[in-house]
């Protein structure tokens, strides 16, 4: 029985499905998404979030726990400019969010080889026409009673009249 074991192995033996996983983390942060099959996605996402959690300002308020926690993240990554990009970018663009720092959208079609379901995973806030869309749907919703309000005045005509007009009466 499989009860408590929580992550995918892949079909992969450890060392293998580990350096897998660093390589599609180190091109998460670097790119800022990875289009991969969906298993493979999910798989990196419990993989990346919690290096993305130590990255945030808030914990790494002094030196001792940014050195600790960049060593460690290190050790997960094996790549210096990825955990540069994670640590001056990216953590502070998601300090305020408390988690769920990747997205995974699944793609329409197939894997021409094999028809592996494919998926796209990204870093939340870099999407930018994802983060267009939500500054516009976020619109100010007024109440009922102020809606009658401007009925009524739309509803009285306003005539203007032109100098020109006046001049002519």
């Amino acid at each position: 029985m499989r009860h408590n074991k929580k992550f995918n192995h892949l079909g992969r033996k450890s060392a293998h499905r580990k350096a897998m996983l660093s390589n599609m983390a180190t091109s998460l942060i670097l790119n800022k998404r990875v289009i991969t099959t969906t298993a493979k996605a999910k798989a990196l996402r419990m993989y990346v979030e919690p290096l993305i959690t130590r990255s945030k300002p808030e914990n790494n308020t002094t030196t001792e726990q940014g050195t600790s926690n960049r060593r460690l993240v290190f050790s997960y990554l094996h790549n210096k400019y990825a955990v540069t990009e994670l640590f001056r970018e990216v953590g502070p663009k998601v300090g305020s969010r408390p988690g769920g720092y990747t997205r995974i959208i699944r793609m329409p079609e197939n894997r021409l080889g094999d028809a592996a379901e494919m998926a796209m995973m990204e870093l939340v806030d870099y999407n930018e026409n994802l983060l267009n869309v939500d500054k516009k749907a976020t619109k100010a919703k007024s109440t009922r009673r102020s809606g009658k309000k401007v009925a009524k005045a739309e509803a009285t005509p306003v005539v203007e009249t032109t100098p020109a007009e006046e001049v002519k009466e």
